[in-house]
């Protein structure tokens, strides 16, 4: 086995350098699907931007596909991430706003990213099973906030359900669509559409109101 002169092995260093490498690739498709919308990626331009010819990418990812299935994942996880980091500390009701807010924050702040996640902008591609696992464990997180604020007795116990996670997805990415549509370069909390996202929260624990105790 060959070592460096810093006496790392020459397979780590080739393993760190693809790493990198990847990482460039990753980098320079966002900005493509931002600059160019997320079904105007194309292997050739990010080779020219890289500065190489695009045969040189296939060492890397084998087809386009290869590319927007590495941008799912990486999405996915760095959106549940940013859910979570938001949710520490806190449950129930109070967890899944805060939760929801930094998922519209994180939302506008990378939109190419997050179009690829929820929307279907490329119809040809689908998600693998593991990019989607990371999609069901973000549903999962919710589903726990809700079922924490039932047992506060925020939400009454139809809210610990899937129809209250579908009611959720439509009314936050309903303030995105608007916010990304009308007001692209506008932060989240500026504006007239995502100001409102307080204001929907209010509505869907309206829906789900608490039971009434009977007394005595």
């Amino acid at each position: 086995m060959t070592v460096t002169s810093s006496g790392r092995p020459t397979s780590d260093r080739r393993a760190v350098r693809r790493r990198q490498t990847i990482e460039e690739i990753l980098g320079l498709a966002e900005e493509v699907m931002t600059e160019e919308g997320v079904n105007g990626l194309s292997l050739s331009e990010v080779a020219r931007r890289l500065g190489v010819a695009p045969p040189s990418l296939y060492k890397y990812f084998p087809s386009l596909a290869a590319v927007y299935e590495s941008l799912f994942l990486l999405g996915q996880q760095r959106h549940l991430a940013e859910m979570r980091t938001a949710m520490t500390g806190r449950s129930g009701l109070d967890a899944l706003h805060h939760g929801l807010d930094a998922s519209g924050r994180w939302s506008l702040e990378n939109r190419a990213l997050a179009q690829l996640l929820f929307w279907r902008p490329v119809p040809s591609f689908e998600p693998s099973p593991d990019g989607l696992a990371v999609s069901a464990e973000m549903v999962a997180v919710q589903r726990a906030t809700l079922r924490e604020a039932v047992a506060a007795g925020e939400l009454g116990d139809a809210a610990d359900s899937e129809e209250a996670i579908h009611l959720l997805s439509t009314l936050i990415v309903g303030v995105i669509s608007q916010a990304m549509s009308n007001e692209p370069d506008l932060p989240w909390g500026e504006g007239r559409f995502s100001p409102v996202f307080p204001r929907l929260m209010a509505l869907f624990a309206a829906a789900y109101p608490p039971e009434r105790r009977a007394v005595g």
